[in-house]
């Protein structure tokens, strides 16, 4: 079991914890706490005070959050993180599926994986470091769609970003853009030790409203989307929305209708086609001339 991941996963659940709405966790009670969850995880139990201790002040150094103990009621966070740029429920969840699948994990008796793995998580704890500590990043960066070019970038990290199971970090890059990249992608990672000023005006929550997935292009237009699907695929689209904007416009034993609003990039143009087996496009006719030609060119290439 990757002893750096379990340390990360402690100190979450550290923040997790004191994040409640009970102000003060007394020392043996967290103790307590943090030996049955990381148990549960599949690591080592037997936490201690001293460990507790070293704990906290990792976590003011790579969170800048501090805790303190108030003698006779127990340990506080001094000011609740309210910054959304790490979000440590939906960091937890991810580490929790990462090391769950570990092929060292007590969980594999139970757990069927699939057969390919995120990568990258092992940076995560630096630039979560890195945007805490609004502190630049250096890096080496593949290019996938140009023959696997590695570029060198030196941004300024902002969010982390988790996508159809991988890591995005975004940040601004050398021209001041906000630009979006793949953890697994980034190599020879540095922190570089000057700071510099965010930008609070970039909301996280309003980046990918009207995106599917990671891309959001501001060029693209956001266009209104009328779908249609079997009652069956609408059992799916019901439990997992295509997107936040989903609205239910028929739900019956004939049709499920879906409306949509959001820029028709290629993510979401890929995702209509993995349940394309029922869809019908009713708005935009432009979509569904774009989703023909995929399917045109698919049908030349396997052609029988």
């Amino acid at each position: 079991m990757n002893q750096n991941m379990g340390r990360l996963i402690r100190y979450i659940l550290i923040i997790q914890k004191l994040s409640g709405k009970r102000k003060y966790i007394p020392g043996d009670e967290l103790i307590s706490y943090l030996n049955l969850q990381m148990q549960i995880r599949g690591y080592a139990v037997g936490l201690s005070l001293r460990t507790l201790q070293r704990d906290i002040a990792d976590i003011a150094s790579m969170f800048e959050i501090e805790i303190k103990n108030r003698r006779g009621e127990g340990y506080y966070i001094l000011e609740k993180p309210i910054n959304a740029d790490v979000r440590y429920d939906e960091l937890l969840l991810n580490f929790d599926l990462l090391t769950s699948l570990n092929s060292s994990s007590d969980a594999t008796g139970f757990i069927i994986p699939e057969h390919h793995r995120p990568k990258g998580a092992e940076s995560i704890p630096a630039l979560i470091h890195a945007i805490k500590s609004s502190s630049p990043l250096s890096f080496e960066y593949k290019l996938v769609r140009k023959d696997n070019k590695v570029i060198k970038k030196t941004v300024k990290p902002y969010f982390l970003k988790e996508s159809l199971g991988l890591w995005y970090l975004v940040a601004i890059d050398e021209t001041q853009k906000l630009r979006i990249y793949a953890v697994d992608r980034i190599s020879n990672l540095s922190i570089l030790p000057e700071k510099y000023k965010k930008d609070e005006s970039i909301d996280p929550n309003r980046l990918f409203q009207n995106s599917y997935g990671i891309w959001d292009d501001e060029k693209i237009p956001i266009e209104e989307v009328v779908l249609s699907y079997s009652p069956l695929d609408g059992y799916f689209l019901k439990a997992t929305p295509l997107h936040s904007s989903q609205e239910v416009l028929v739900d019956n034993d004939e049709e499920f209708r879906i409306r949509l609003s959001i820029r028709i990039t290629n993510d979401f143009v890929m995702a209509l086609l993995a349940r394309s087996n029922s869809l019908t496009i009713i708005k935009p006719y432009s979509l569904r001339v774009r989703v023909n030609e995929v399917y045109r060119q698919a049908l030349e290439r396997n052609k029988i």
